[in-house]
């Protein structure tokens, strides 16, 4: 299964960038980081159609499984991969066709932060739009990093979320 990974963090090295370096050493997927997109908060009027949200959107389609990798800010998800949701409102306007390919899908989260668990709260957002786009939500994946990453505990529960053995 083709696997792309929506990677939103403003720290090149942080906790999440490192779970998914961890991800690719177990399955292949192809990251899209965007922190290299030039993308706009959500506008009714859509002046920021030429901005690089729909080239990205466009690229995700050729995917079977999109994953959404964000730190827990303020117990949610980062300020990008905020305003990459909100975005996904042009897809539902403007962009129907567009939208229309993202059914089916299926979608699940990986994600970092110093609370021992996130609150239900955090994952809801993914959830909710998984099910409004029609996409097959999965799970989650979230890993205490309080301190540092530590992998071999995270490869560890990486693993098990993948579904491979643990030698």
């Amino acid at each position: 299964m083709k696997t792309a990974i929506v990677l939103g963090t403003s720290r090149s090295n942080g906790n999440t960038h490192k779970l998914v370096n961890l991800y690719q050493q177990h399955k292949s997927a192809d990251v899209f980081n965007l922190t290299d997109f030039s993308i706009s908060t959500f506008d009714y009027d859509h002046n920021n159609k030429h901005d690089d949200f729909l080239v990205l959107a466009k690229q995700l389609l050729d995917y079977e499984h999109l994953i959404f990798a964000t730190p827990m800010y303020w117990y949610s998800m980062s300020g990008q991969m905020k305003v990459f949701f909100d975005r996904l409102s042009d897809l539902l306007t403007i962009e129907k066709e567009l939208g229309r390919g993202l059914k089916g899908k299926r979608c699940s989260v990986l994600a970092t932060g110093v609370d021992e668990q996130p609150p239900e709260c955090f994952e809801q957002p993914f959830k909710l739009s998984a099910a409004y786009l029609g996409m097959a939500y999965q799970k989650m994946l979230y890993c205490s990093c309080e301190d540092d990453f530590i992998e071999q505990e995270h490869s560890d529960k990486l693993l098990n979320h993948i579904g491979l053995n643990i030698a």
